[in-house]
């Protein structure tokens, strides 16, 4: 009998110490990213809309990819959470970031990783080490925190971004073809040049020859009410709290009423019925100036927040270039179409004609998989990529469509052909869950 019981008691103690071992064996998902990224700082975060939990996570990211050495900088990106074996959509924003719900997590309800670009935002650090600052650095961030992340997501992985960031996914896809199962770049340009051609020409196509007039005729009505309307952006300033140092008010409103052309097609904010006319009150022509073309970006604090944007276009991305011609009699300040004036001084800004050149040659003849959402009116779309017959890729482009073109925005029936491709390319056991 005591042997029996003795047995029974070995049992019971081999049997809870099983227990133990398989209970200890739980992780938390916070600790599986503690695991991943061991030298992180990681905070909860609000979970938001069908996500369970959220983190924000603060990499010690190396400022040269390929020799740590050289140091860090802090990174920072936001996940959020749904399950192991769901799909996780990665987003590249192309400038600083913040925690939300973005429509491609919507669709498919599956977790969520968004990725602050190096040296803009939170993860810039007080001296910008410029040369550090170069798109194949911020894709291979992109890269690296991806394989890691691999380790703990099964599932299907997306990458998405808008505009610049949507540029940043196409970089991403060229660069490592295999990392992502699909690309959803939004209104996203690929630009030849450091001033193409191709928006300004977009600009004096679209909408109709007396809209074009209009604006061209309300360009000249500003200026040929400057004192006025600098004496009314004065008032604005002290109001609004906006210095104007490296820009001076004069210069700031001659390139707003520059930048009013791209500016009313990009955001399809303003509607050609709508545009003050030649006998407008000051008070009216300013208004609408802030509407369209607004002067954050001339001011101190938008300058400073912009001049990493402004060197990567200088020396990588290309950007666009103001069209003086409707104006340039009336021009005091402004002489040049470029947007150097924009970008950090003392820096070697010499350009790389052929980055995005050899970028576009790819997405446009390998670049499979990838699902290109344009706006028909957006001066950006000018520039987008177009995929080569034979590249299993999708363009969609809305019809007087702007820079804030979506998915959710597309006619019903053009929603179901983006959904069918999306389904196509991840396969029947991916589950969708279309955008009302």
């Amino acid at each position: 009998m005591k042997k029996i019981q003795l047995f029974l008691l070995l049992s019971l103690a081999i049997f809870a110490s099983c227990k133990t071992t398989k209970e200890s064996k739980i992780v938390s998902f916070k600790q599986k990213l503690q695991s991943t990224f061991p030298k992180a700082q990681i905070d909860s975060i609000e979970a938001k809309d069908h996500f369970t939990e959220a983190y924000k996570v603060v990499l010690k990211q190396n400022l040269n990819p390929k020799n740590p050495s050289e140091g860090t900088f802090d990174h920072h990106m936001y996940v959020s959470h749904t399950n192991y074996k769901s799909p996780t959509v990665l987003i590249t924003d192309g400038y600083d970031s913040w925690n939300r719900t973005t429509e491609l997590s919507k669709v498919f309800k599956g977790n969520q990783v968004i990725v602050e670009y190096r040296m803009y935002g939170k993860s810039r650090p007080d001296s910008i080490p410029w040369k550090y600052l170069t798109n194949d650095n911020a894709i291979e961030d992109y890269h690296s925190v991806v394989n890691k992340l691999k380790t703990v997501y099964s599932g299907k992985w997306l990458s998405s971004g808008i505009s610049k960031g949507g540029e940043t996914t196409l970089i991403y896809k060229a660069k490592y073809p295999n990392d992502i199962d699909v690309a959803v770049p939004y209104v996203a340009p690929l630009i030849n040049t450091l001033e193409d051609p191709r928006t300004n020409e977009l600009i004096n196509s679209v909408g109709s020859d007396e809209c074009r007039a209009d604006i061209r005729k309300y360009q000249k009505t500003v200026l040929n009410n400057r004192k006025e309307v600098l004496a009314l952006l004065a008032t604005y300033a002290k109001d609004k709290k906006l210095n104007f140092t490296e820009l001076s008010q004069e210069e700031a409103l001659e390139y707003a009423v520059l930048e009013f052309p791209f500016s009313f097609w990009q955001w399809g904010s303003g509607k050609c019925e709508d545009v003050p006319a030649e006998n407008a009150s000051s008070e009216e022509l300013f208004n609408y100036l802030v509407k369209i073309s607004g002067f954050y970006v001339f001011s101190d604090s938008g300058y400073k927040k912009l001049l990493p944007s402004f060197y990567q276009h200088m020396r990588e991305l290309g950007y666009y270039g103001f069209d003086l011609e409707p104006v340039k009699d009336l021009l005091k300040v402004v002489k040049s179409s470029t947007n150097s004036r924009f970008a950090p001084k003392n820096v070697d800004l010499t350009y790389n004609p052929s980055y995005i050149k050899e970028i576009r040659n790819i997405i446009e003849t390998k670049g499979t998989n990838v699902l290109h959402i344009q706006g028909g009116n957006d001066p950006w779309g000018a520039c987008g990529p177009t995929p080569n017959e034979g590249v299993d890729a999708l363009k969609m482009v809305l019809k007087d469509g702007s820079h804030t073109t979506r998915i959710k925005d597309f006619s019903d029936e053009d929603q179901q052909k983006i959904y069918a491709k999306l389904q196509a390319w991840l396969g029947k056991d991916v589950k969708l869950y279309p955008l009302k």
